[in-house]
């Protein structure tokens, strides 16, 4: 069985998880450095997130624009990934980490997520199909939850994106998000990560409420939470901040510590 989301983090308050967007990937069209240089700026922001407080890290391929299919990403950024993850955790031996890898490669991120010895993947499209900028996105538990049993790597939570930003979901509106919430639960998703349209926006914060109500499972907020909204999602059991701890609030930025720093003192009051 996965690890609990408390026992995974067990502070008495709401879960802060940072994002570390890895620069761009050898292969990718934005790509100017090597997986070295690349997973040396990832401690290095890994170390700034640890001495802010933060409670667990995402390691993700934010900067490998435009993002390929699922079906086709390289055996080259599954390696990469996995280098980045291993040096991460070398470092950091007991933080609760994670791993995403874009775009909806939830197969290679449980992969890697097992070879570097993480806890927690964050997947996209786990149930019900929908329309992303890559592409039709089927939904995948089935085979998923498959594939972390034969490879033994059950005790890795997957944390699954309902209703996902950067996509049309046409094909399911007549599907809510609360009933897109229970079915996440039914096919046996370890946790909910609700979001705005967009890197950066606003989640709904009736939305949050909505599926609350619905499941028994932790909802996580996994966009757009500043240190000015953060307590109008009191609701949540956490947050994945990626785009306000980076300098103007923007994802392409770089890590501000100061910003991180401000934000923890937020909540942990």
């Amino acid at each position: 069985m996965s690890l609990g989301f408390r026992q995974l983090f067990p502070r008495g308050r709401s879960v802060v998880i940072g994002m570390i967007h890895l620069r761009a990937l050898p292969g990718t069209p934005r790509n100017r450095k090597s997986i070295g240089e690349i997973s040396e700026i990832a401690c290095k922001e890994a170390n700034m997130y640890a001495e802010s407080g933060i409670d667990g890290l995402i390691i993700e391929n934010m900067h490998d624009i435009p993002y390929l299919h699922k079906y086709h990403i390289g055996p080259e950024v599954t390696a990469s990934m996995a280098r980045v993850c291993r040096d991460v955790r070398s470092m950091y031996p007991t933080m609760p980490l994670g791993v995403q890898i874009l775009a909806g490669a939830n197969k290679e991120a449980l992969a890697v997520a097992k070879a570097t010895e993480l806890n927690f993947i964050r997947a996209e499209g786990f149930v019900f199909s929908h329309i992303a900028d890559e592409g039709l996105m089927h939904a995948c538990a089935g085979e998923l939850l498959r594939y972390r049993r034969t490879i033994e790597a059950e005790h890795i939570s997957i944390l699954t994106d309902i209703k996902k930003k950067h996509s049309a979901h046409s094909i399911t509106s007549d599907v809510s998000i609360e009933e897109t919430a229970h079915g996440a639960e039914f096919f046996l998703s370890d946790g909910l990560i609700l979001t705005g349209s967009a890197t950066g926006q606003q989640a709904d914060v009736e939305q949050l409420k909505g599926v609350k109500s619905k499941v028994n499972l932790p909802v996580l907020i996994g966009s757009g939470i500043t240190k000015h909204n953060v307590n109008d999602y009191s609701a949540a059991d956490g947050f994945i901040v990626g785009s306000y701890f980076k300098k103007n609030g923007h994802w392409n930025e770089e890590l501000d510590t100061d910003r991180i720093k401000r934000f923890m003192d937020e909540v942990c009051i």
